[in-house]
């Protein structure tokens, strides 16, 4: 038997007037999916901890059966992980974003635009983040390249401080969310001088993309202690994600990482890439669960756009679950699959929310003969329901 996850990040919403009243899952067109529920079982589950941020961090680290109450240190250090810098114990890591702020000349009179830069590419984005480390590194704060707009510092001896998430603030003026840390605080400052006229985001204004014109930093935490995923499980797991944090709670579980060319955590990744690597790893590699990740409906959510949204979901359904369940049975192997969003990411808000998730599970040696359609009207109708997000993993695993 083969094990899957396929995670659409954010994909769940609440209704939308302009959708009909409908959540775009409901409105996207996902025949596969659609197909999937009616022959397994939909319901509803809680990923998010009661009292806890609602961020993937939190939420994938549920769904992969580890309780966030024990073994959640902060998202950056996962982040860390996955890019191989080397944290000690003492060390804090956070997240630094690139983002887009107005530009009135009083910093905090600014307002964050866009907490992605208009998903500018990671060529671009570590250029710029070069210039920021050669004016603002130091002995205690270390810079590091991500992907794309996500990026790393590391503080010596530092602090677990409290930092606003970008994209809780998007269209916000920013002085009162601010660091207090006058340290964090001066560096964004400065970062936004080094970056405002960088020969790249003046030839990014030119073309109409958003400019990448200062840090943010977010998301502080200390060198996670994960257990091996094989050690609970005991399944060899792999995970295809273009996203760092993914990546680094993969390495921390000592999962295999697949890297795929052209995934890049937007709505135009390599949705082909990703599904072929799965099918690979699970029928020609000989592991045992695959954990495959996409980025696009959350970023979709957190830009506001319904028909982007929509597409990434409809792109999920067609490129990625169609292919790997087809693949699978053509391949001859058993599967369980189950189907479903760390957390939602209301158009409407722009942000994560802690609601409960719909979940599809299919499982190809026991189908059913349903009437349902995989979405969250319809998941909470059933009788379904997992309170704790940590044990889906093992209801998928027949644990």
């Amino acid at each position: 038997m083969k094990y899957l996850v396929i995670l659409g990040d954010g994909m769940a919403d609440r209704p939308i007037e302009s959708l009909g009243g409908r959540t775009p899952l409901e409105y996207a067109k996902t025949p596969k999916m659609d197909e999937l529920a009616a022959k397994g079982e939909i319901g509803m589950v809680h990923t998010i901890p009661d009292g806890m941020k609602p961020g993937s961090d939190t939420a994938n680290l549920s769904v992969l059966g580890y309780n966030p109450r024990e073994f959640y240190s902060g998202r950056s250090p996962l982040e860390a992980l996955s890019i191989g810098v080397p944290m000690k114990d003492t060390d804090v890591a956070l997240r630094c974003n690139i983002v887009t702020l107005s530009e009135e000349d009083n910093y905090e009179d600014r307002t964050i635009i866009d907490h992605s830069s208009g998903e500018i590419s990671t060529e671009e984005c570590a250029v710029l983040l070069e210039a920021v480390k050669k004016e603002l590194e130091t002995d205690i704060f270390h810079f590091y390249v991500g992907t794309s707009y996500r990026h790393c510092l590391i503080w010596e001896n530092g602090e677990v401080v409290d930092l606003v998430q970008p994209h809780d603030v998007l269209g916000q003026k920013i002085g009162d969310k601010l660091p207090e840390n006058e340290a964090l605080r001066t560096m964004m400052k400065k970062s936004y001088d080094i970056l405002v006229n960088h020969p790249i985001n003046i030839e990014r204004k030119k073309k109409g993309l958003n400019p990448a014109n200062s840090c943010w930093f977010w998301g502080a935490g200390t060198k996670p202690a994960l257990y091996p995923f094989t050690e609970r499980t005991h399944k060899q797991g792999a995970m295809i994600s273009a996203v760092d944090l993914l990546k680094g709670i993969a390495v921390g579980t000592s999962m295999k990482v697949i890297t795929v060319d052209g995934a890049n955590g937007g709505l135009d990744t390599n949705y082909e890439g990703k599904a072929n690597a799965a099918l690979d790893v699970l029928t020609k590699d000989g592991y045992d669960f695959v954990y495959v990740h996409l980025e696009g409906p959350d970023e979709m959510g957190h830009q506001g756009s319904v028909e982007k949204k929509v597409k990434a979901i409809e792109r999920l359904d067609e490129r990625i679950i169609r292919p790997i369940a087809e693949g699978l049975a053509e391949a001859g192997e058993d599967f369980r699959m189950v189907v479903l969003p760390d957390h939602p990411t209301p158009i409407s808000l722009r942000t994560h929310t802690a609601d409960n998730v719909p979940y599809l599970l299919y499982d190809s040696t026991a189908e059913r003969s349903e009437n349902w359609h995989y979405n969250e009207r319809e998941a909470a109708q059933t009788a379904n329901f997992i309170p704790e997000g940590h044990k889906l993993i093992e209801y998928l695993l027949q644990m």
